[in-house]
């Protein structure tokens, strides 16, 4: 996986970028990055820290880095967060529900109804 557009920190091994933490060498294809919304499962930074090959120095710094780039807040989802991160939303999402379509057709003769046309 090539590295994201937005690059905050580049170290030997390691960048943080828009997308949290990648690996610098592309021939891993991703299998080592950890995402904006899991940085903060300690769990999963252990496992990628005991890997073979990892620069523990170099990991340490773009963990601090990506930690004090994306605080930790409490949401349940992890696209909302990392949207959040990102800057792209900026006030906190609201959970609004769609009314359903309702289709006013019944008793009606097709012939009648008025059309609609998407222009190219």
């Amino acid at each position: 996986m090539a590295l994201h557009r937005d690059i905050f920190w580049v170290g030997r091994q390691w960048a943080v970028t828009g997308a949290g933490i990648q690996a610098v060498d592309q021939r891993l294809r991703g299998v080592l990055d950890i995402e904006i919304a899991r940085l903060w499962d300690d769990d999963l930074v252990q496992s990628r820290r005991a890997k073979p090959g990892v620069n523990a120095a170099d990991f340490d710094k773009a963990l601090t880095v990506a930690r004090e780039r994306f605080p930790q807040e409490p949401t349940s989802d992890p696209f909302v967060a990392q949207l959040k991160a990102l800057g792209v939303i900026e006030a906190s999402v609201v959970n609004q529900v769609v009314p359903a379509m309702q289709l006013r057709a019944e008793g009606r003769l097709a012939r009648f109804l008025p059309q609609w046309r998407i222009r190219r």
